[in-house]
């Protein structure tokens, strides 16, 4: 099932550089992409994020790899300050274009998009009230220490969500959605990026992403409290949702 090779997708330290090269080819085209494969689901699914993260005004958010911006731009609109990271400049120059399209008062202190490792975040420990990632985990080198790394930077008791591709329990549901991903998705790549391989790389990096029951024994495992799983198109998306301890650990995450 998972016998593939496709040049975007190298596990180890070459991770980051081959993902960096496949936004920098997709970005301009991102955006319409995501709406065709999914057939504009994936924007029910990020209002059901925003949903979840409970967004009260003065509440200040992050959200990882950021992409061209939806999810920032929805936790800005619904009040939040907001920083946005992402490690590819291609799709953050798309973020800044819309975020100055959209206006309402968007500005240095209330929006802001930095080009930043989500392995590494640049902010103190206890930095957030809200910290969320959408497609963005699977995507790097390892899952397990961006979550540490959202955790770490979240206040105690501050909410941290995880959207992302899922792999369905039903075993006939997840052969079509598999079958979907691995010969129909990268047929859109082909088509608006002249490359299949940029949508290929979908099917490709689930292979060593555990999905949801990974993501939650993980968000188990960093104490998180009040963690809920949503199993969204039968299982073909996740929604993950916790709350980091009170107390954080003293020794670290």
């Amino acid at each position: 099932m998972y016998g593939l090779s496709n040049k975007f997708y190298q596990p180890g330290e070459q991770r980051a550089a081959k993902v960096g090269d496949l936004f920098a080819a997709i970005a301009p085209r991102y955006d319409l992409i995501n709406d065709l494969q999914s057939l504009g689901l994936h924007r029910r699914w990020k209002r059901a994020l925003l949903k979840m993260a409970e967004i009260k005004p003065g509440d200040r958010a992050l959200d990882l790899c950021c992409g061209t911006g939806d999810i920032a731009l929805a936790l800005h609109a619904a009040g939040a300050d907001v920083v946005g990271i992402d490690f590819s400049p291609a799709m953050l120059a798309v973020a800044q274009e819309r975020a100055k399209k959209a206006g309402g008062g968007a500005g240095p202190a209330r929006l802001q998009f930095l080009c930043a490792d989500a392995l590494k975040i640049p902010f103190a420990d206890d930095s957030f009230d809200v910290v969320t990632v959408g497609y963005g985990l699977r995507n790097l080198a390892s899952w397990e220490r961006g979550l540490e790394e959202m955790a770490r930077v979240a206040r105690p008791g501050g909410r941290v969500l995880v959207l992302d591709f899922g792999k369905p329990e039903n075993k006939a549901w997840r052969l079509i959605y598999f079958a979907w991903l691995k010969f129909l998705v990268p047929l859109f790549g082909k088509v608006f990026c002249k490359d299949a391989a940029t949508h290929a790389y979908i099917f490709e990096s689930l292979r060593d992403y555990p999905a949801q029951r990974g993501v939650a024994a993980k968000m188990e495992a960093l104490q998180c409290r009040d963690i809920q799983v949503r199993h969204l198109l039968g299982g073909a998306m996740s929604l993950h949702f916790g709350r980091t301890p009170s107390v954080h650990n003293p020794q670290g995450i």
